[in-house]
């Protein structure tokens, strides 16, 4: 009866089932394995957000390149004041405004930008600062374009920034950026300090829900490629028996077409007349 497994037929599909049932076994645990990372990098943000401006300074040397170990930690910095620019739309307490950064020439070359503080929209910069000073505060990553839903592209005035990062400070100034940036522990000149922000990507976004749904969409898969195996095998046994009972064979017909066993018309002319009734 089960002969039939031994065809290059069904050879074909036990090895297809045999290959994709352990691929959808792995590629679902592996959508499963990114969700769990995701709402661990979470759980990590918030712990660090709690951290972040608290504790004893780093060298900022010692803190980069910025991960999200590292994101929110304090930093300190020794420098000398350098560009001055503005970031505008930008958020703090509810209200709209932007953020004043300046960017410290360190003693290795190159620049850190950092937030200064935050004033709201339609109130004047203050000047840029001048001269050497040592400098504490949060360390954050560098931005994307559209984290702070402004563009990097251009149109912004002169002196303006749409993100902050080095990627778009690097035609505006003549020397090398730190890929990162660091926010005041303490804003001066009527600003107001701005607080640190968890690390990009790490918070429980759609992406993270993609990644549970594609989960479940794997794992569906896998049962349907079984399922579709045990019909395939009901199917195949069900024609085995028919042909052992000879089921599957076609009616015999008789000369004028009609099925053995029900009368043609030569048994119907053959056929004795009934007697009357009396």
């Amino acid at each position: 009866m089960y002969r039939f497994l031994l065809t290059p037929r069904w050879w074909g599909i036990n090895v297809f089932v045999l290959l994709a049932i352990p691929f959808c076994i792995f590629m679902g645990s592996w959508q499963l394995g990114r969700f769990e990372d995701r709402v661990e990098g979470h759980r990590t943000a918030e712990e660090h957000s709690e951290q972040a401006g608290k504790g004893a300074a780093t060298p900022l040397t010692d803190l980069l390149p910025v991960t999200t170990e590292t994101s929110g930690k304090r930093a300190e910095v020794k420098g000398t004041w350098a560009d001055q620019f503005t970031v505008p739309d930008r958020e703090l307490d509810g209200k709209r405004g932007f953020y004043v950064l300046a960017l410290l020439k360190t003693d290795g070359g190159k620049a850190i930008p950092v937030v200064r503080g935050w004033l709201p929209a339609g109130e004047q910069a203050p000047p840029a600062p001048t001269g050497a000073t040592t400098l504490t505060g949060s360390l954050q990553a560098s931005e994307s374009s559209g984290s702070s839903g402004v563009s990097a592209a251009g149109g912004l005035p002169e002196g303006q920034l749409g993100i902050i990062s080095a990627a778009s400070l690097v035609n505006l100034v003549p020397y090398d950026v730190h890929d990162a940036w660091i926010t005041a522990d303490r804003a001066t000149d009527g600003l107001r300090t701005v607080p640190p922000k968890a690390p990009q990507g790490t918070g429980l976004d759609l992406k993270a829900f993609q990644n549970l749904g594609y989960t479940g969409e794997w794992f569906i898969f896998a049962g349907f490629v079984l399922f579709m195996w045990f019909r395939l095998l009901r199917r195949e046994i069900e024609f085995a028996r028919d042909a052992e009972l000879g089921l599957d064979q076609p009616a015999a017909a008789q000369p004028d077409g009609s099925p053995v066993g029900q009368g043609g018309p030569e048994e119907d002319r053959a056929a004795p007349e009934k007697a009357p009734a009396p």
